[in-house]
């Protein structure tokens, strides 16, 4: 995955990979944005991005601020002009006009939302206290689900790893309340800070939702030791990362074996699904500590837990005062100051549930055939450099090589936006009230994804929306998806980029960054039809991981705040994909003209500029707190390290930059990464 995270986009778009360059010092971005007092061989990501950075601190309602702040910015702006438009309308109902419209005006009538109170959450709240044993406990569970909860466990629809024409349900663990496994067990002052703070959250939301204050406080110690005992169940997140080891397949008659005080094969009824012989299960140690708990815990404690996921899950949509203790505590993860204006909150939550919807809209006025058709040539070139690069590797032998072309050569483009869109017709909206809409969009989702199973896989299914600044790889599906919201600078027409912005820009952080995610730690275990399926000799794997060892160290050794390093193993697939995206780029840049001429623009030659337009892409700085949660719960490493980590692993860079042995910047030859 690349850039920040799922997050929507705006500004203008890219539209060419031309050769016009900047002239003007005053409209050249990489220029304006150097911060000369600071030397490209101490820290080049400051250097590439510090005079920025001086000029534009974080606005106190955000966690971060850099480039992708600013298109979501833009974005955000158009999407509600499309929503403001579809409210005025008057649509025919089942028309995404109409459920855009009536979604965003319920989302907006505040009065509306605090007249109703919990009047439209009550009846799960009644079904929690109805609760009188385990079966109940796992039918409400089951009710929640369908409404997108992660209470006890995560439960979802996929492809089956090891067999990418079958969607198969999934089980994995969850249910915790704080972001990752290790805010229950670190020691330091901030986690603890932090879980003094979610005792008092989980107390204050249960006091606001009628229960007494020393009730409540009982039941958020219950609650929080009991996360903690499931969060001891869990695997840490570089053990997530093994596919072989989170792969478990139990015929749902054997799901007994997991634990006798759950019956799964109604559990799984309760929730939808029917017909179905099999099921997989991430992590079947997790399951038989939860079947222990669910009788080592108190039924009331578990009722109480129920009661806090239902209303926290749903506090977006409930009364204010819900929705400000939400953010006041999940301040202490991003840093924010203060909340977000309603209609850009409103947008979002628009956004995630109708998101495709909004974009089928949003690219009729933003992205055209004639763009598209430019960014899947661009696309063709970093994909033709992997290639030729495969075939200069002189540690893989030819069978492995072989099957390398064939995985390449297979690997489905999806670029801009889909080619077919969903059929929304279904989907519940109405003015009734903001709470149900915000339901009934989680309901249809739900029954959209149950409705898959025992159907082939549909390959042509995008994963993200066309507004989305974000791109990914699927190893199941062996598909790179790259919406148009990714081929954005904000506030410049592609008439303004040379080509080697671009190339480092979109060619190198983007497409060839996802490119190499099929063939980095994970990716490369699946085969070219998607199957998780070693296609390695042994000699070929034992020199991958020997070189991915060392990038592991590499960034083990990165330490962004005092006492939290980089996880070297949790972040290992994006950094290799961060430094196979950046060669990726350089080769295919290395056949444009620009280069070729060699003319130097406001000083920078075409290859320092290159390395300045994928330092761009990392453009920003973010709040400590948001920086302390990502070291623990992200797999991708923070921005500074995407910049300064894989460069010193490049030739091309110490001779663009003239680093020297004994600077920041520089690693010795041996000790540099040598993968793709």
């Amino acid at each position: 995955m690349n850039k920040y995270f799922l997050i929507a986009i705006g500004a203008f778009f890219l539209s060419s990979c031309n050769n016009k360059v900047t002239t003007s010092a005053t409209t050249d971005i990489l220029y304006t944005d150097l911060d000369t007092t600071i030397s490209p061989s101490a820290n080049f990501f400051a250097y590439a991005n510090g005079g920025w950075i001086k000029k534009n601190p974080i606005p106190n309602d955000q966690a971060a601020w850099g480039i992708g702040n600013l298109v979501i910015e833009e974005t955000l702006k158009r999407l509600k002009d499309i929503a403001v438009k579809a409210a005025a309308a008057n649509a025919k109902t089942g028309s995404p006009e109409q459920q855009i419209g009536d979604f965003w005006s319920t989302a907006m009538d505040s009065t509306k939302i605090e007249t109703d109170g919990l009047k439209f959450l009550q009846p799960y709240l009644d079904q929690v206290n109805a609760i009188k044993d385990i079966p109940s406990l796992m039918k409400a569970v089951a009710e929640f689900k369908k409404l997108g909860s992660s209470t006890l466990f995560n439960s979802y629809v996929g492809i089956d790893d090891k067999n990418s024409s079958l969607i198969i349900y999934q089980f994995s663990q969850g249910g915790i309340g704080l972001p990752e496994r290790e805010y229950y067990f670190k020691n330091d002052s901030s986690t603890i800070n932090i879980r003094n703070a979610y005792l008092k959250h989980i107390t204050k939301m249960l006091v606001m939702s009628g229960e007494d204050s020393g009730a409540a406080l009982n039941a958020a110690k219950s609650i929080l030791a009991l996360e903690t005992k499931l969060a001891q169940a869990s695997k840490k997140l570089e053990d997530l990362r093994d596919p072989y080891a989170n792969y478990h397949k139990y015929a749902v008659n054997d799901l007994a074996s997991l634990g006798n005080n759950v019956n799964w094969k109604v559990f799984i009824k309760d929730i939808g699904v029917s017909n179905v012989d099999s099921v997989l299960v991430g992590q079947p140690d997790f399951f038989k500590a939860l079947n222990s708990l669910l009788v080592s815990v108190s039924l009331n404690d578990w009722k109480n837990y129920l009661k806090f996921n239902i209303i926290n899950d749903f506090s977006v949509a409930l009364p204010d005062r819900f929705d400000v203790e939400a953010f006041n505590f999940n301040k202490l993860f991003s840093g924010a100051k203060k909340r977000k204006v309603r209609w850009k909150r409103s947008i979002t939550k628009l956004e995630s549930g109708m998101g495709e919807m909004l974009g089928h809209l949003y690219v009729k006025e933003f992205f055209n055939e004639k763009t598209k058709k430019r960014y899947e040539d661009l696309t063709e070139s970093i994909r033709e450099a992997l290639k030729d690069r495969i075939g200069k590797l002189e540690w893989m032998n030819d069978s492995t090589k072989q099957k390398a072309y064939t995985k390449l050569a297979t690997m489905k483009k999806k670029i801009g936006y889909p080619d077919k869109w969903k059929d929304f017709s279904a989907m519940q909206i109405s003015k009734e009230s903001y709470l149900l809409n915000f339901m009934h969009v989680s309901l249809w989702w739900h029954n959209y994804e149950i409705n898959k199973l025992g159907k082939p896989v549909d390959k042509d299914e995008w994963d993200m929306y066309p507004q989305t600044y974000n791109a990914s790889y699927n190893p199941a599906k062996n598909e790179i998806l790259l919406p148009a919201g990714i081929f954005i600078v904000p506030g410049f027409k592609d008439e303004d980029l040379d080509d080697a912005l671009i190339y480092g820009y979109v060619g190198a952080s983007t497409i060839g960054h996802e490119i190499t995610h099929g063939f980095d730690d994970q990716g490369r275990q699946y085969d070219a039809k998607g199957n998780l399926n070693n296609w390695w000799t042994g000699k070929d794997e034992a020199e991958f991981n020997k070189r991915a060892d060392v990038m592991v160290k590499q960034f083990d050794a990165f330490e962004p705040i005092s006492g939290y390093h980089i996880n070297g193993k949790a972040t290992l697939g994006e950094n290799i994909a961060d430094l196979g995206g950046i060669l990726l780029g350089i080769e295919a840049f290395k056949k444009t003209k620009q280069y070729q001429e060699g003319k130097t623009i406001n000083g920078l030659t075409p290859m320092q500029r290159y390395f300045l337009g994928y330092s761009l892409g990392w453009l920003g700085h973010q709040r400590d707190e948001i920086l302390r949660n990502r070291l623990l719960t992200d797999v991708h490493s923070p921005a500074m390290y995407r910049v300064n980590g894989p460069f010193k692993n490049v030739d091309e860079f110490y001779k663009a930059f003239d680093i020297k042995a004994g600077s920041n910047m520089y690693v010795p030859d041996n000790l540099r990464v040598n993968i793709w």
